[in-house]
């Protein structure tokens, strides 16, 4: 088993806040010691030169299908193209220091098992959710409303089924559906909770599901020992998720202050996603977006930044995630800067750490440095706990990134 020191670096466990001299030891994929000093016997040893090594980055809010902006023509796309796209995604992930993925809607298991037998390389680790559960004309039915095909295509677990979403109405349509991205491999389930941007439909301020609907969801997840993150925009349907136990609350853009604190007592996560909404502010009607969803955008755009500052100030565990679509992906890591306008560095770091570990549960396994943890690791040149802008650089200031204790990339380290 290959074993490699690094030495001479400063610390970051996904936690504190302070800056630790220290040594990790990595035997084969995953920490074997953490200390001041550890043995170096018989293992490659780098010298970190005093920069700091932290754990690998976790982005919990992508799509690795997303080619395009157009969800309704992405949804007829041939799966060979956008496995092709998934996999440079992936690639350029690991590039920026992403180590580990939560997809939000559209991989699948024929993906994952790509990866796991190695036929794409070294990529991050991806957790994903399958196709997302949509109710009839909500933020997963993309449909436009003057589709002239608008009859319902059966499937053996619901209305309709494509690529991306499933629209299944009523409870027992929902179980259904929760059950069959579960029978083929899903890590977790998304529901679409309220409107959204680019479905063309629905109203972004209203939300969506009954309130059968959506516990059916948490309980058929639950029961198999996993968990529903949903969208959300509004905070009526963030309020709704937390209270029926929805583990992972996604976007949260129009939350307010007695809402975060709800969220927080109940002990539901939240993914707050800038990136997009900036990216698609900036360059959404270029790509094609239409005026419809411009509208919805600059309706959230004023509430976003502060409702990270609100969620901050509830004691609300915000993970980081990005939820680009298209060419857009370029802009994964301006989530750190965009998040620093308004928010400390050290909350930053622990979203795109600790924390996001914490959302998949996989406390102790990633996010953190500790022995038997998952030998995912970057280390920068510089100190992001006094400039985060390093992380945003899409791995400019990276010198080491590796992932399951592999090296993606070694140089002046």
């Amino acid at each position: 088993m290959n074993k490699i020191v690094f030495t001479n670096a400063r610390l970051f466990d996904g936690e504190s806040e302070t800056l630790r001299s220290g040594a990790v030891r990595v035997a084969g994929a995953v920490i074997e010691a953490v200390g001041e000093s550890v043995a170096a016997e018989g293992a490659e040893v780098i010298d970190c030169g005093g920069r700091v090594l932290m754990p690998g980055l976790i982005d919990a809010h992508v799509h690795v299908y997303a080619a395009s902006l157009n969800l309704g023509r992405l949804a007829q796309t041939l799966l060979s193209y956008l496995a092709h796209f998934a996999a440079r995604f992936l690639k350029q992930s690991l590039d920026r220091g992403f180590t580990t993925l939560r997809d939000a809607g559209g991989a699948d298991v024929g993906l994952a098992t790509a990866i796991k037998e190695g036929l794409l390389g070294l990529v991050p680790r991806l957790f994903y959710g399958g196709r997302v559960i949509s109710q009839t004309g909500g933020h997963g039915d993309f449909r436009p409303g003057d589709h002239a095909l608008d009859d319902h295509v059966p499937c053996g677990c619901a209305a309709h089924a494509d690529v991306f979403a499933i629209l299944a109405d009523g409870a027992d349509s929902v179980r259904r559906a929760v059950r069959t991205e579960l029978r083929r491999g899903a890590h977790h389930i998304k529901v679409m909770g309220s409107g959204g941007v680019v479905s063309p439909t629905d109203p972004l301020e209203r939300c969506q599901y009954s309130d059968a609907e959506l516990i059916a969801a948490v309980e058929e997840a639950e029961r198999a020992g996993a968990y529903v993150m949903t969208h959300c925009h509004p905070a009526e349907a963030i309020r709704r998720s937390a209270e029926f136990g929805v583990r992972s609350i996604e976007h949260a853009t129009l939350i307010d202050g007695p809402t975060a604190d709800y969220v927080a007592q109940r002990g539901a996560f939240t993914v707050p996603t800038m990136a997009t909404l900036f990216a698609l502010l900036d360059q959404g009607a270029q790509l094609g977006l239409p005026p419809v969803s411009m509208d919805k955008l600059r309706r959230i755009g004023d509430h976003a930044l502060s409702g990270l500052e609100i969620m901050r100030a509830a004691g609300v565990r915000m993970g980081l995630g990005t939820d680009l679509l298209g060419a857009l992906t370029e802009r994964q890591s301006s989530e750190f800067t965009l998040r620093a306008q308004v928010l400390p560095a050290i909350d930053i770091l622990r979203a795109a750490t600790s924390t996001g570990a914490a959302i998949l549960g996989q406390t102790g396994t990633l996010g953190c440095l500790r022995p038997g943890a998952a030998a995912d690791l970057i280390v920068v040149d510089g100190n992001p706990l006094d400039d985060i802008a390093l992380l945003a650089s899409g791995g400019a200031h990276l010198t080491v990134i590796m992932a399951a204790g592999q090296f993606h990339k070694r140089a002046n380290a």
